[in-house]
């Protein structure tokens, strides 16, 4: 009897291991991907068929994308759009690729501010929710129930308590160790709680892979915030394990600020299928002599490669320099193929990366890459002054953007993003500066993969391999 139980169910594990195969052949967004799971589920299918369902999913094919139809947002988002459109054309090679890659317009009369480390982004978000009228929109991957997320929680609620509507989105895998109770305190506020995968059913209880790494605040149609920093203290510095805390996010003014309510707007519809229709402000006001800027949101809902395209958009604009920083670096072949190619023309490639490890596996995988790059004249240098993890990038003397999207393969392909890119002369000389001074807390990379401690020259070709979900 035993033996028969094992045979069917072994049977079926096989059906199943090959059905899944076909999928990965079909279905995966790059032949690696697809070479990778087959070999997975034919080998070790008792192992592979549990992680496939689980990870295995190429697009969040289930989601809503209400910003592609805006008329399903707002009625007459159109034509406010068209109003506020840039009148420049973006330098010699355009707005245009940006566009078609945020489905949104670059858009005139903003400003944009970045915001360096905890202190001065938290201050800035607690002073907007403070002096909130009307609403509150609030998303974060992570969110810690220590000091910072309770003096969140209580700019919140104290808002709630003015009449304010606050809405808080939040991802469910980021903020796995929140306890219920923070959350349940913030809807017995009156505040409305939402996990951004609430939605979706039973078909889509499995997509854990795929994650809302947002991190944004709009306050009344008028101000709004993105950047790198989540909710916790250690992005205030205070964990003593990463020690000081090296992040960057911006306040933004003008009409960009409709589009980043626009992504809010499009994420709540996901994850309540309500739309936020009766009481958002669309009209921000325009700043005199503003900057142009466009939101670039991203995301494995999209039809093409949206990350991935938005780093090759901004690479292979540069004719002067392109300066990226990025916590983690496990690229793509599009990406790793646009910094050689930069490089190569001799343009100015810096890639700055944190000396300190958050995450062993792409902390690790990045060592792979970094003699490939190398070799085409991409300069590496490493943060040592604590941990850095902003997320920003700099062209030339006339491009800037910074955001939540991590230069890897999970930021590219599996995580829901968000970027805000300015093209303007004084925010890039900003943000060169900012950079300037970062680079004087690092150092180059001298040392090959060959010349590393032995652990990682045997770790780095095998984290490699797990490229296609770091």
């Amino acid at each position: 009897m035993w033996v028969t139980i094992y045979a069917v169910a072994y049977l079926a594990l096989e059906v199943a291991a090959v059905y899944f195969a076909h999928r990965a052949v079909t279905k995966a967004r790059t032949p690696q991907g697809s070479l990778a799971w087959v070999m997975f589920l034919i080998t070790l299918p008792w192992l592979a068929v549990p992680a496939f369902l689980f990870l295995g999913h190429f697009r969040f094919s289930g989601y809503v994308i209400s910003r592609r139809d805006s008329s399903a947002v707002i009625a007459g988002i159109d034509a406010l759009a068209e109003l506020n459109r840039a009148k420049g054309d973006g330098g010699p090679y355009g707005f245009r690729a940006f566009e078609r890659i945020a489905e949104m317009p670059v858009v005139s009369g903003n400003s944009v501010e970045p915001l360096i480390d905890g202190q001065q982004t938290f201050y800035a978000i607690f002073a907007a929710i403070e002096e909130a009228k009307s609403y509150v929109l609030a998303q974060f991957y992570i969110i810690h129930d220590d000091e910072l997320g309770q003096a969140f929680a209580e700019r919140l609620k104290g808002a709630a308590a003015r009449g304010v509507t606050v809405k808080l989105l939040y991802d469910s895998v980021g903020c796995s160790k929140l306890p219920n109770a923070y959350l349940e305190d913030l809807r017995e506020a009156g505040i409305d709680v939402v996990n951004a995968h609430a939605s979706g059913g039973p078909r889509h209880r499995f997509q854990i892979n795929f994650r809302n790494h947002r991190k944004t605040v709009v306050v009344d149609g008028q101000v709004g915030f993105i950047g790198g920093l989540n909710v916790g203290d250690e992005y205030m510095g205070r964990d003593p394990t990463f020690g000081p805390w090296r992040d960057t996010h911006c306040r933004l003014r003008g009409p960009v600020v409709s589009e980043l309510q626009l992504v809010f707007a499009e994420d709540w519809h996901w994850a309540t299928r309500t739309l936020l229709l009766d009481f958002l402000e669309w009209r921000a006001e325009r700043v005199t002599n503003g900057m142009d800027a466009v939101v670039v949101p991203t995301g494995p809902g999209d039809l093409l490669e949206t990350g991935s395209l938005y780093f090759c958009a901004c690479i292979t604009r540069a004719t002067k320099r392109v300066w990226i920083a990025s916590p983690y670096f496990v690229p793509d072949v599009d990406i790793l193929t646009a910094l050689k190619l930069a490089a190569l023309r001799g343009v100015d490639v810096r890639i700055l990366v944190p000396a300190a490890i958050d995450h062993r596996m792409p902390w690790l995988a990045a060592f792979a890459y970094f003699d490939e790059i190398r070799d085409a004249g991409v300069q590496v240098w490493r943060y040592t002054e604590g941990f850095m993890h902003q997320k920003v990038v700099l062209v030339d003397d006339n491009l800037a953007s910074i955001g939540t999207t991590n230069m890897d393969n999970r930021s590219c392909r599996l995580n829901f993003e968000a970027t805000v890119v300015v093209f303007d002369a004084r925010a890039a000389a900003e943000v060169a500066a900012m950079l300037e001074a970062d680079f004087r807390r690092a150092y180059v990379l001298e040392k090959s993969l060959s010349e590393q401690p032995w652990p990682r020259r045997v770790g780095a070709p095998f984290a490699r391999l797990m490229a296609p979900v770091l």
